[in-house]
This record gives C-alpha cells, sequence and structure tokens, in this order.
C-alpha cells in the first residue's frame, strides 16, 4: 500500500447545500478528541469540483446548520 493510500479521512461529513463539515477523529492523552474542518464545494472552471475555506453571505446561513450539527455529533459522542 502506498503511502498516500493512508491519509487519513474523516469519521464523517455533514453537509448543508454546498457547504460541509468533516469531522476529524484524534487520539490525545486524555483518549480521543474531534476536530472540525469547513469548507465549500464549487465546480472549477474545468469542470473539477473544489473547495474552498472562504464563504459569502449567502454560504453563512449553511455553514451555521453545519456547525450546529457537528457540535450536536461530537457531543453525542462525548458522553460515551
Amino acid at each position: 500500500m502506498a503511502p498516500q493510500d493512508k491519509k487519513p479521512k474523516p469519521v464523517t461529513t455533514l453537509r448543508c447545500s454546498s457547504i460541509k463539515a468533516s469531522i476529524w477523529k484524534n487520539e490525545g492523552m486524555k483518549g480521543p478528541f474531534y476536530n472540525v474542518t469547513v469548507a465549500r464545494s464549487y465546480k472549477a472552471s474545468d469542470g473539477m469540483v473544489k473547495d474552498s475555506e472562504s464563504f459569502g453571505l449567502a454560504d453563512l446561513d449553511a455553514l451555521v446548520v453545519v456547525a450546529q450539527q457537528a457540535k450536536l455529533w461530537i457531543a453525542e459522542r462525548a458522553d460515551r
């Protein structure tokens, strides 16, 4: 297996419109913890779907939705 095949993947990805929140599980000295990355997907001029970390006014409601979903998803697992 080539090293690039071992690229970490999020444990889940939550979506609302073109906005996604990817949740990553990490292991720390006190046990597992989670981090969240957010991105906006768009189709580039070459037809490829790409991600941007820049958000416009029209994206902010969806950004709030995925942030709240991510918070709930993580909180549900932290109680276990």
